[in-house]
């Protein structure tokens, strides 16, 4: 058996895109994820480097490292790691071709496609080979001659080819404002003076060791990227790639942050504690799951993902609880922590085909959430207590149970209302979730919360003009401080805050401030224009009438 072999070497452009390698992008990798972002960084970056110096001395310019598996006597080059680079540099060179007269595009395009040759037996063929679903779609709209001229349609492309688009016409809309003989000098500096770092590995298993620790360095590779090369290498060869479409379809449909927040919540699902090594470590020592990857990927997480995108998306459908469920769903989304989703995909994969029990369980989670969040309790209280929660619905317990960890005691209970009944108004984080969330308790459920501004409002200014009615009312200074950042006080609005409108008077508040066109999208605000003065009267009849609300949807009453 032929020894391993690593081989480090500093690489400038020309020899990277050249005959001594042909790129392939493997199956585990995930899809191609650079924006117009992250391209238009790296093109600042290169015209920056064009600038200094003389044009024969171009300071080299270094774009970072790729990983390959590679025979040293052969190109076929597989990526493992380096596609977002090797992609946006072919991207680059296909837009840079197609802003050239024809001669000098068939010279860049050499770089891009390696000329068949009748005598060495090989064919025309692209550099660079994208994953197989992206394939073909890059050649057609990328690769070949004059392909980035033509604007295209995004709708309907996965995420990656909706990228590589998107970053082709960014790209041909930033050069095309240069003159000729800048682009020319850009093409040479980028083939002649940009280098790569390329470190050739003869065999698989030292480039996933290499692929591992690029990782934990931080480079561009996501921990279900890993995940993916290790799982789906555990299948049958004949099975991998109708795997690893599955597995692209979950990531395309929750996207990349979504899809690794996934394997978050499989991994505390199995551990039922906080996280204490990396997402990897854990999720193999837990999860196992290449010890039965076929198991693993048609049922651990393909009822999870399925869960996971139903409670994301809010869209429970089938069932005439599936309206209630969804308006609790979204109730959820809007806390600052997401660490009750694992529990929720726990049981709705567990119960799925039970619409009343997901009815029932989704609306004691989103009060026990809520009594978590308004308490404050910090990810070490949370964690434990919904690891609790995950084994009392593995064991098939009584969720229902006063003792259940899904249920808040008598003391938390008593707590939540206190928090209520005092300043809400401070607590920034829990304000508005919790005002929207009695909002939609007021309206009986009808009320629709898509305004791109949301803001919390106080009725009673908290620094009234010393002479105006206000100071009549409430000419305590201590009472008034008392009232100013209670709930019953509060008010939503669908706009920025004006600093100099909230001291308004009641009246002249309610009708220019408070109101759009005479009415308010909110119900707690509405219930305030119905009001003809604000009074301490009144002010405490709306706070008991709101922790009364309150105590009757959360249960809080002892």
């Amino acid at each position: 058996m032929p020894r391993a072999t690593i081989h480090a070497s500093e690489k400038k452009l020309s020899d990277i895109f050249s005959d001594q390698y042909l790129f392939s992008i493997p199956r585990y990798q995930r899809p191609y994820a650079w924006t117009t972002e992250e391209v238009g960084e790296l093109l600042d970056d290169l015209t920056t480097a064009l600038d200094i110096g003389e044009s024969t001395e171009k300071p080299p310019y270094f774009l970072g490292s790729i990983v390959l598996i590679k025979d040293p006597e052969f190109p076929p080059s597989e990526v493992v790691d380096g596609q977002q680079r090797l992609t946006t540099l072919t991207i680059l060179l296909s837009v840079m071709r197609d802003l050239l007269d024809e001669d000098g595009a068939r010279d860049v395009h050499s770089f891009i496609c390696q000329k068949g040759n009748p005598f060495t037996q090989t064919d025309d063929r692209f550099r660079l080979t994208p994953r197989k679903r992206d394939a073909e779609f890059f050649e057609e709209k990328i690769q070949n001659m004059n392909a980035t001229t033509s604007p295209l349609n995004i709708e309907g492309l996965t995420e990656s080819q909706q990228r590589f688009v998107e970053n082709a016409a960014f790209l041909r809309k930033k050069l095309a404002l240069s003159d000729v003989k800048y682009r020319n000098d850009l093409i040479t500096f980028v083939i002649q003076r940009c280098y790569l770092v390329v470190v050739e590995v003869s065999d698989t298993q030292s480039a996933y060791r290499v692929f591992s620790v690029m990782n934990d360095r931080g480079l561009d590779l996501s921990p279900t990227d890993i995940l993916k090369a290790e799982i789906i290498g555990a299948m049958p060869d004949d099975e991998q790639d109708n795997y690893t479409k599955q597995w692209e379809e979950w990531e395309d449909q929750l996207g990349r942050d979504g899809f690794r927040d996934l394997f978050s919540h499989i991994r505390m699902i199995f551990r039922k504690q906080k996280m204490r090594g990396t997402l990897n470590a854990e999720f193999n020592e837990y999860v196992k799951p290449t010890e039965t990857p076929k198991k693993f990927l048609d049922e651990t997480l393909k009822q999870s993902a399925t869960a996971y995108l139903s409670i994301v998306n809010q869209d429970f459908s089938g069932s005439g609880d599936a309206e209630t469920i969804n308006r609790y769903l979204t109730s959820l989304s809007r806390l600052d922590n997401a660490d009750w989703e694992a529990p929720a995909i726990s049981f709705v994969t567990q119960y799925r085909h039970q619409p009343e029990a997901n009815r029932k369980f989704i609306i004691d989670l989103e009060r026990l959430a809520y009594g978590l969040f308004i308490r404050r309790a910090n990810i070490n209280e949370r964690i434990a207590r919904y690891g609790k929660l995950i084994q009392l619905i593995e064991d098939n317990g009584n969720l229902y149970d006063d003792d259940s960890p899904l249920q808040l005691d008598g003391d938390e209970r008593h707590e939540i209302l206190q928090i209520l009944d005092g300043p809400l108004y401070l607590a920034t984080r829990v304000r508005l979730p919790v005002l929207l969330r009695l909002d939609e308790a007021v309206s009986d459920g009808s009320a629709s919360y898509d305004h791109k501004i949301i803001t919390v409002e106080h009725v009673l200014p908290q620094s009234p003009n010393e002479f105006s009615e206000w100071m009549k009312q409430f000419p305590d200074e201590e009472d008034r401080q008392t009232w100013v950042h209670r709930v019953g006080n509060l008010v939503l609005l669908s706009r920025a805050k004006n600093s100099q409108a909230s001291n308004f008077e009641f009246d002249r508040k309610k009708n220019e401030y408070f109101t759009r066109k005479g009415t308010s999208p909110f119900a707690l605000t509405s219930q305030v224009l119905t009001c003809d003065t604000w009074n301490k009267n009144i002010l405490t009849n709306r706070q008991e009438k709101i922790l009364s609300t309150f105590a009757s949807i959360w249960r809080l009453a002892a």
